[in-house]
């Protein structure tokens, strides 16, 4: 696992940028329901995607994130409206929020009550009648076909934490609806191999340890790849918004 404090400074560069983050945040807008007047984004980061957020759907945002480093640039980006706390116990009131966002977050939980909590919380401090939005099928967005997915295919399986079949699953067990889904485009994150090399000696691929021998292996098979800096596609990425019933 990626130490998020250490990469924050180079986490929006390495990932697409603005434009990614322009992609992201219109799909999240176009799941909001209309008079969205509060949004908690859960898992902000850098708050490049909360930001546009803001902007996006015209609501007064706040973000919330564990990682120091990373809480300090969305505070950057937007002064006063950012503060520390963890997605699985969340330092808000039940229903203060007419939406709640969870962007690329829910990949990252250690293990499936992790992120079944992370589910609750962003359903306990929903209003009833607001619609919760996150992503889903992280990992398997990533997965575009290319040579490289195919030197990747025989890497040991990680855990899957955020596929929509559980969070569908999660979502229901707190009464969230489904109330409809989008797809964008990781703008800026195709894949070369020199670049997924890097990647993979920094610990990006958790059942790839840096330094271990299977790694290396990984990484010689992948620099025997044609073309060592030129992106292949883009991954697209998946959303799924579930609304709280009035009354919920």
């Amino acid at each position: 696992m990626l130490d998020y404090d250490e990469e924050a400074e180079r986490y929006d560069a390495s990932r697409g940028g603005e434009p990614r983050a322009q992609a992201a945040a219109g799909a999240v807008a176009g799941l909001l329901p209309a008079g969205t007047r509060t949004l908690l984004d859960v898992g902000c980061g850098t708050g490049i995607v909360t930001r546009r957020l803001a902007s996006a759907a015209g609501a007064r945002v706040t973000g919330v994130d564990r990682a120091t480093a990373m809480a300090r640039q969305a505070s950057a980006r937007l002064p006063g409206s950012v503060v520390l706390g963890d997605s699985r116990r969340l330092p808000f009131p039940r229903g203060r929020f007419d939406a709640v966002t969870s962007v690329w977050l829910l990949h990252l939980t250690a293990s499936p009550d992790d992120a079944r909590s992370v589910v609750a919380e962003c359903a306990r401090v929903l209003r009833p009648g607001g619609v919760y939005v996150t992503t889903v099928d992280k990992a398997a967005a990533h997965n575009v076909g290319s040579d490289i997915d195919a030197v990747l295919t025989a890497r040991p399986p990680g855990p899957v934490h955020d596929s929509a079949a559980l969070i569908e699953r999660y979502a229901a067990a707190h009464r969230l609806v489904p109330a409809g889904r989008a797809r964008f485009p990781g703008r800026g994150q195709g894949r070369s191999p020199r670049r997924t090399i890097a990647d993979l000696r920094r610990g990006w691929f958790v059942t790839l340890p840096p330094g271990d021998p299977l790694t290396e292996e990984f990484a010689a098979r992948l620099a025997r790849l044609p073309d060592q800096d030129r992106p292949r596609p883009d991954p697209v990425f998946s959303l799924r918004a579930f609304r709280k019933p009035p009354g919920a």
